[in-house]
C-alpha cells in the first residue's frame, strides 16, 4: 500500500511522548507548542479523563509517520499542509500556476515563432 502525505500521521522524530501532539501540528500547519498547550489546558479545564483516552487511542490506531516524509522542505510541508486544510483551494493555486506558466510559455514561443527581424539577426549572429 502506497502512503498517502494526506493522512494522519504520529511525528515520532520531533513528539515528546508518543507524536500525537506533534502529528497533529504536522498535519493541520500549527505551531507544535500552541497544540500542546492546548492539549494541556483542554485536559485542565474540564476534559481530564476524555483527554488522555483520546491521546491514547491516538497513539495506538495512526501509524509512524512514514520515513520518505521525514525529511520534506520545508516548501513542500506548507504545500501539503495547505492541502489537507483546504484541498479546493490547493487545486484552484495549482491549476492557476499552470495556466500563468502555460500564458506566459505560449507568449515565449510567439515570439520566437515571429518574423521578428532582430531576433533572427541574435540567432544568426550566435551561429
Amino acid at each position: 500500500m502506497s502512503d498517502r502525505r494526506t493522512k494522519f500521521y504520529l511525528d515520532k522524530r520531533n513528539g515528546k511522548v508518543f507524536g500525537v501532539c506533534s502529528g497533529i501540528a504536522d498535519y493541520s500547519g500549527l505551531d507544535v507548542t500552541l497544540v500542546r498547550i492546548g492539549a494541556v489546558l483542554f485536559t485542565v479545564l474540564g476534559g481530564f479523563p476524555w483527554t488522555v483516552i483520546a491521546y491514547l487511542v491516538a497513539a495506538w490506531v495512526a501509524n509512524d509517520k512514514p520515513y520518505q516524509f521525514q525529511d520534506e522542505t520545508r516548501e513542500d510541508a506548507k504545500f501539503w499542509q495547505k492541502v489537507r486544510v483546504k484541498p479546493s483551494t490547493s487545486v484552484r493555486d495549482v491549476r492557476s500556476r499552470f495556466r500563468d506558466i502555460d500564458r506566459r510559455l505560449a507568449d515565449v514561443e510567439l515570439h520566437v515563432t515571429s518574423h521578428n527581424r532582430r531576433l533572427a539577426d541574435e540567432i544568426e549572429a550566435l551561429r
